[in-house]
């Protein structure tokens, strides 16, 4: 890890997220690992899937 790692830990320590910016980001990861699950379940509905483009050479 590099020192800037450990600044940025040591500002957490001494100034800690507050408790709803703590619950968005669990939110968030929790709505993007639900996403994951129902594509990857079959789940997820065809009109919702994007169509690859094909790169012009």
């Amino acid at each position: 890890m590099s020192l800037r790692h450990f600044l940025r830990m040591s500002q957490w320590g001494r100034n800690p997220p507050s408790e709803r910016r703590v619950k968005l980001v669990f939110g968030a990861i929790l709505v993007c690992l639900g996403i994951v699950g129902v594509e990857y379940m079959g789940w997820w509905p065809e009109w919702a899937e994007s169509q690859p483009r094909k790169l012009k050479p």
